[in-house]
């Protein structure tokens, strides 16, 4: 899960031994539901800080015992994607991963989840990596083993905190949508979206948008979003741009006080009968002490979630119905 990487071809410039690290963390929960934390895929982004978006690109195998994912998530200031085969086993409580492409300057990276029940009832949990870096450059290997450890500590510690919360993580973390019908292309619906950095001139709630590229299709935006009140918020997100399969998919990197992780996704589809659908996705972690500081000692997790849900949702509401009057004045146009 750490950021890395490189070509597969670059693998054959490596002369010496791999460098291996080893980061341990105790955790107040059961083995099992460690496990399922670090086994399921689909929920790193809210657990795991510099994680911005898996894909699980082929599963095979008892339960899916083997899988090929495709990882996107920030090492220094950039997001890098690399693609990585894992093997599971459940009995044994340990994961298996090698990156199988990746992006410079490593040469090769992977490493072992160990998950071990104590004597007190606790969970050891152990993250391996070992790696190499391309022409056995130093630099490049310190910059490695720098992103190594800063990586595994945090996914660490985000790891212990999500599986101490037990139960309770239902109430926190929750999932919700809005969707527009449009009567226009796809493609203008998705332009829309996808051209952020117009959305001051196009939205009345954004006051300031910087976005900037990595590379095509992966931005960073740093926005200012007026409130009902007239106040400003600030935002920093990364998002992941799929224009051939018209989805847009984004992990908010600093969050209000009151949330510990959100992500989201625009999904835009063409129907059957001729119309698109444009649906915005928001899922939240909710913050308990977050909560009491923005709301007051007595407001309730239940409150929160409904002041959540209507700002994100307001926002994303007002955003899905400029982005349908574009596209149907683009068709009207054309």
């Amino acid at each position: 899960m750490a950021p890395t990487a490189t070509s597969e071809t670059a693998e054959t410039t490596a002369r010496t031994a791999p460098h291996v690290t080893e980061h341990a963390v105790t955790v107040a929960a059961p083995p099992a539901a460690v496990y399922a934390l670090v086994a399921d895929v689909s929920g790193w982004p809210q657990v795991f800080g510099p994680t911005v978006h898996v894909e699980v690109l082929e599963e095979a195998g008892p339960e899916g015992g083997e899988q090929l994912l495709r990882i996107w998530a920030i090492a220094g200031e950039r997001v890098r994607t690399w693609t990585s085969r894992r093997v599971l086993d459940p009995a044994a409580r340990t994961i298996t991963f090698r990156q199988v492409v990746t992006a410079a300057p490593v040469a090769s990276m992977g490493g072992e989840w160990r998950i071990q029940e104590l004597e007190d009832g606790r969970t050891r949990v152990t993250l391996l990596h070992d790696y190499l870096a391309v022409d056995d450059d130093p630099a490049a290997e310190e910059m490695i083993e720098q992103a190594v450890d800063r990586n595994s500590r945090a996914e660490l510690l985000a790891l212990k905190n999500t599986a101490e919360l037990g139960d309770a993580r239902e109430e926190l973390h929750f999932t919700f949508s809005d969707s527009e019908t449009v009567f226009g292309a796809a493609g203008d619906v998705y332009a829309f979206l996808d051209r952020a950095d117009l959305w001051p001139e196009r939205l009345p709630h954004v006051a300031r948008l910087d976005l900037t590229e990595d590379e095509p299709g992966v931005q960073h935006m740093d926005m200012d979003t007026r409130g009902p009140d007239g106040s400003t918020h600030n935002t920093t997100s990364v998002r992941v741009c799929f224009e051939d399969r018209k989805v847009i998919v984004y992990k908010q990197l600093r969050v209000p006080v009151a949330m510990s992780g959100h992500t989201g996704r625009w999904v835009i589809e063409s129907l059957d009968d001729g119309t698109v659908r444009a649906t915005s996705w928001h899922t939240v972690t909710l913050d308990p002490e977050g909560v009491r500081t923005a709301l007051g000692p007595e407001a309730t997790l239940a409150e929160a979630r409904t002041l959540v849900r209507n700002a994100l949702g307001t926002n994303s509401s007002t955003t899905l119905r400029h982005a349908k009057q574009f596209a149907e004045e683009a068709r009207g146009d054309s």
